[in-house]
């Protein structure tokens, strides 16, 4: 029998962070499994499961989608976040704006590579444009992947190449499947780590939006 590896739960949950530098190794058939696996047993609104997943790993169609993203990617720049990029490059020594080029560089790397990364994994719901029936099975894919050791990264950008997406794909036009995003898997270049955040007593309330909290957490709880 296989032995599967194992982490503890909270590391999983503390450190399952986007990992955009990944090494063009493939992914054991073994390991997609028990990714895969994972994620079809979470959580499905009615028992419904109208999910479907493609897994990507030929490098010609990957060749083809890499494009698609890099054009995807230049547009979400000059678009949504323009007003941040801009921001960011007129005051380069804030720490703000050195976090955002700092996460512009990567989510670069990974466009610039995307044809590159040995595994990617679309998620399809049906009749569903807001996610909910599909997104809890995407964590637990990525949770899963972290306990392979196996990076990930969510991404949805390529809702603005969607059609082009579907159709190399293949996935039938008139039966409502909704693009929920796309994953990618690797082994990471880097080191696992607890991403940095705004303490949750700033960012949550208690029965009434405003009221404190009514605790603080001004560092991780893990490890």
């Amino acid at each position: 029998m296989t032995t599967l590896p194992s982490i503890e739960l909270r590391e999983a949950l503390y450190t399952t962070r986007a990992m955009r530098r990944v090494k063009p190794d493939p992914i054991p058939l073994e390991v997609q499994q028990r990714i895969l696996d994972a994620a079809i047993r979470a959580p499905s609104g009615g028992n419904s499961q109208n999910w479907r997943f493609v897994l990507v790993d030929d490098p010609e169609l990957r060749g083809k989608l890499g494009p698609l993203y890099r054009a995807s990617l230049d547009e979400l720049w000059t678009g949504f976040y323009a007003d941040r990029v801009a921001a960011a490059e007129a005051d380069p020594n804030s720490e703000d704006s050195k976090q955002m080029m700092r996460i512009r560089r990567s989510a670069d790397h990974l466009a610039d590579h995307f044809a590159e990364v040995p595994l990617l994994l679309f998620g399809f719901a049906q009749h569903d444009t807001g996610g909910s029936s599909i997104f809890p099975a995407i964590w637990s894919a990525m949770l899963a992947a972290r306990g392979e050791g196996v990076g990930s990264t969510l991404t949805s950008v390529l809702v603005f190449r969607n059609a082009e997406v579907l159709g190399l794909l293949g996935v039938p036009p008139d039966e409502g499947w909704h693009m929920a995003g796309c994953i990618t898997f690797g082994y990471p270049t880097g080191k696992w780590g607890v991403a940095a955040r705004a303490p949750v007593h700033e960012v949550a309330h208690r029965n009434r939006w405003g009221e404190p909290l009514g605790f603080e957490v001004n560092e991780p709880l893990w490890p």
